[in-house]
């Protein structure tokens, strides 16, 4: 995915389509969705039974983190502004696909 960010800010017309701050928000983000990924994974390896509980709670952390970094560049700056809520909703919705084919490709492999 860092792949196509830079292919996207390297050939376009518009110099500014990312903001200043789409990459510290991509790799909290991805550091993020690892953490979660790897709790979650833990969790189904431990015991099964209580692997969709894991995945709910790893979500949920990972939710609360990220409106926590929104609530904090909200207040850095005078407000959000349209561009860094798009790239943050589509890095968070890609990360969260990402990490949601991960996990039940691995819960299939259990069946």
């Amino acid at each position: 995915m860092a792949g196509i960010a830079l292919l996207i800010q390297q050939f376009t017309s518009v110099p500014e389509i990312l903001t200043s701050d789409f990459w510290p928000v991509f790799f909290f983000l991805g550091g993020l969705t690892f953490i979660a990924y790897i709790v979650a994974f833990l969790g189904i390896k431990r015991n099964p039974q209580m692997g969709v509980m894991t995945i709910l709670g790893s979500i949920g952390i990972k939710m609360i983190f990220s409106m926590a970094l929104v609530l904090i560049f909200s207040l850095k700056g005078k407000g959000i502004d349209l561009r860094f809520a798009l790239i943050f909703f589509s890095l968070y919705l890609l990360f969260s696909a990402f990490e949601m084919y991960c996990l039940l490709r691995n819960l299939r492999h259990q069946n």
